[in-house]
């Protein structure tokens, strides 16, 4: 399975990286980054920072459903709380909110990958 870390922060990237580490990873540093990776790349699944530079995982999760209105994207993020609601309403399918436990993590992405388009 590919799937696309969006994330600026180096110890989340491999720490995801760690644990992913059996699946074909991408990673994109911003949100700009992320859209052009999600097209040059047909990810199936995405974990999307909200907080990242140049543009935020909301306007990215945004601009990745117009090129696939079926991306499977799950937010991952410390300001779930605070804009959970918010990626939610631009597509995003869930939202762990950081600090996370592996096993939930790994359990919403099975989740999410078993949800039909």
């Amino acid at each position: 399975m590919k799937i696309l870390i969006v994330e600026d922060d180096l110890g989340m990237v491999e720490l995801l990286s760690k644990v992913l580490s059996k699946h074909d990873l991408k990673i994109a540093r911003d949100g700009r980054e992320a859209i052009i990776k999600f097209e040059q790349e047909k990810p199936d699944l995405v974990l999307m920072d909200i907080e990242l530079p140049y543009m935020d995982g909301v306007s990215a999760t945004r601009e990745i459903r117009k090129i696939d209105p079926n991306a499977k994207i799950i937010a991952v993020t410390a300001f779930g709380v605070q804009r959970g609601k918010e990626i939610m309403r631009e597509g995003a399918m869930d939202v762990i909110v950081k600090p996370f436990k592996v096993k939930d993590l790994l359990s919403r992405i099975d989740k999410v990958l078993k949800t039909q388009s």
